[in-house]
């Protein structure tokens, strides 16, 4: 696993000619072909990649700075479209198919100078938690190549802790940044939803799916986060950003209220887990911390109103693969609506036809109002629940999953998938920022800490994270 230096250090480095950019693209591509058996990377952007670094290089010999991320490679999560490159989301419906436009957040990193080496494996849409419903391969984590690394940004986060890259970018739907983060050790970030852009990246459930960066500390999760953050003509759902950089971070935390989750630390919880979080909260005391259990009744329904909403409205948002405009196209098929059956039925996987059907229902006559109506109102109920708890306190942590990373194949059953998601989920619901950060190790296996804020107050959790950071 290679350890990379800080990115500020990294970009400083090119833009003063004491390395280059080729140096490190081709670093980065060396590391990405000795680590091939992770199944972390679904495709290379070898030649765009070089091409680019030699202009980066070319620049800065003629004199110019090229940026807060100059010549700094990075992996992107393989629903996040780079123009001209295979954007394929991990499913087979979209294999091969070459991207007609760049992503915001992409155009953002490279306006800065930043190269991308590398397109990450996914569970197909972002459907899972493990990457084992990817249509290519299964994403191994690096600490135990028998277990997952999480899913769905699981090649995203396996990357960065290989150290393929110094960062990743992922996307979290209902967990999809912080879980596998928390499976393998790095910093994982969900930011405040509509901060970063997603135009340019493939929809799962849109009310919730949120672009953020995978890194190995909080100093380069700020610096990716200040690039990516902010409004986006392309994007209406976008909000404005906080004053001033998120690099500019106050990690000091005496007298600051920290709430415990009561929900969170159920007889569910494996007790290594809950023990790295009593080490955890005792050194934040040490700090200056005021830690206060706190209680948040309706995370009780989350995982319930989660599944239900965000399968509506990925079944809505995957209609438009069907076999006609871009995409796998059943030849065979004698008229449209058999081309419509057979391009949908072996161009998806299982789990999306799963959550097609899922959401289909929900959606349908008779159903509507007893399922998705009733989800919507609950969700209401969820958000003001986190609004009437941060009246009390300023955080909240928890931990990310009730286990540790799990095994390969261990979670054949659907529902038990569905339930490592309990932690994650109602954070998504409610739009608030949240990150996960690596404690201290138990049997080899990584975990990871839930640090959570109000919505619009990423700057204020990055100062957390740096100071948690600290003291583990």
């Amino acid at each position: 696993m290679k350890k990379w230096p800080l990115i500020t250090t990294i970009a400083n480095d090119v833009n003063n000619s004491k390395t280059t950019a080729v140096e490190l693209v081709e670093e980065s591509l060396r590391l990405i072909d000795q680590n091939q058996e992770y199944g972390a990377i679904i495709s290379v952007l070898k030649d765009k990649a070089l091409e680019r670094a030699k202009f980066i290089d070319s620049e800065i010999k003629s004199g110019k700075n090229m940026g807060r991320l100059a010549g700094v490679p990075f992996i992107a999560k393989d629903n996040i479209l780079t123009i001209g490159s295979e954007t394929t989301a991990a499913s087979n419906i979209l294999k091969g198919f070459i991207a007609p436009y760049q992503s915001t957040a992409i155009e953002k990193l490279e306006s800065e100078g930043a190269i991308c080496v590398a397109k990450a494996n996914l569970d197909a849409f972002g459907h899972g938690g493990s990457t084992e419903n990817s249509d290519f391969m299964v994403t191994k984590n690096p600490y135990d190549k028998t277990r997952v690394a999480g899913g769905s940004s699981g090649g995203s986060a396996a990357s960065v802790v290989l150290g393929l890259a110094p960062f990743a970018l992922g996307t979290d739907t209902g967990g999809s940044i912080r879980q596998p983060a928390s499976f393998t050790g790095c910093i994982g970030l969900k930011p405040s939803y509509g901060l970063v852009s997603r135009s340019g990246v493939i929809a799962m459930a849109s009310s919730t799916d949120v672009v953020g960066p995978l890194t190995a500390n909080v100093s380069d999760c700020a610096l990716v986060l200040d690039v990516i953050a902010g409004k986006d003509p392309l994007d209406s759902t976008t909000i404005d950003r906080q004053s001033g950089s998120y690099e500019d971070i106050d990690d000091n935390i005496k007298g600051r209220k920290i709430g415990l989750i009561k929900e969170y630390l159920s007889d569910s919880l494996d007790e290594e887990i809950k023990q790295a979080i009593n080490k955890t909260t005792l050194k934040l005391k040490s700090a200056g911390a005021e830690i206060i259990e706190v209680s948040i009744p309706s995370l009780d329904y989350a995982l319930a109103v989660y599944y239900i909403l965000c399968s509506a409205e990925l079944s809505s948002n995957l209609s438009r693969y069907d076999g006609q405009r871009f995409g796998y196209s059943d030849k065979t098929a004698v008229n449209l609506s058999e081309s419509y059956f057979k391009s949908r039925a072996k161009g998806f996987g299982t789990e999306a036809k799963r959550r097609i059907m899922i959401g289909t229902y929900v959606l349908s006559s008779g159903y509507y109002d007893a399922y998705y109506r009733k989800a919507q109102l609950v969700r209401t109920k969820i958000i003001q629940d986190f609004h009437e708890v941060f009246k009390q306190v300023d955080f909240l942590i928890g931990p990310v999953t009730p286990t540790t990373a799990f095994k390969i194949g261990e979670k054949s059953d659907p529902l038990s998938m569905y339930l490592s998601d309990i932690m994650t989920v109602g954070v998504s619901l409610a739009g608030i920022p949240a990150i996960s950060i690596p404690m201290e190790r138990e049997n080899g296996l990584p975990i990871g800490l839930q640090l959570m804020t109000k919505q619009r107050k990423d700057k204020e959790l990055l100062g957390l994270a740096r100071k948690v950071e600290e003291l583990i």
